[in-house]
C-alpha cells in the first residue's frame, strides 16, 4: 500500500506532488532543488552549493524514514546545463562510499525556480 513521506528537514512539496512515498519495500522523493527548508532558493549559489543543498534534502526525506545514502539504488540528476557536470560530481561523488547508486544525469530545458540541478532518488527501505 503506498504511503506519503513529509518531513520538515527538508523542503514542503509545493504542488500536487509529496516529497516521497514508499510502498513499503522501495522509497522514491520527488526531485529535489537547492531549496533550503526554511524556503531560502539557492538559484543564484554556484553548482557546486546547489548540488549539496538537493542532496542535503534527499538525505533529510531519507532519513525521517531511518534510512542513509546506503540505502539509495538509483539517482537521476537534471542540470540546466550539462557543462556543469564536472563541479555537480565532485560534491556527488563526496555523498556516497565505495559502492555508489546507479546514475542517470542529463541536461533539462529548464528546472523549477531557474535553478541549475534538480537530484530525485530511488531507495531500498529493505535492510
Amino acid at each position: 500500500m503506498k504511503r506519503t513521506i513529509s518531513t520538515d528537514d527538508a523542503p514542503q512539496a509545493v504542488g500536487a506532488y509529496s516529497q516521497a512515498t514508499t510502498d513499503g519495500s522501495t522509497l522514491y522523493t520527488a526531485g529535489q532543488i537547492p531549496l533550503t527548508p526554511d524556503g531560502e532558493l539557492l538559484d543564484e549559489e554556484s553548482i557546486a552549493d546547489q548540488t549539496e543543498q538537493a542532496l542535503d534534502n534527499v538525505l533529510a526525506i531519507l532519513e525521517s524514514e531511518g534510512l542513509d545514502s546506503s540505502a539509495i539504488l538509483k539517482t537521476t540528476v537534471f542540470l540546466a546545463d550539462i557543462g556543469d557536470f564536472e563541479a555537480m560530481n565532485e560534491v556527488y561523488r563526496t555523498y556516497f562510499d565505495d559502492e555508489p547508486p546507479a546514475r542517470s544525469a542529463v541536461q533539462a530545458g529548464a528546472l523549477p525556480k531557474g535553478v541549475d540541478v534538480e537530484i530525485e532518488a530511488v531507495a531500498t527501505m529493505e535492510p
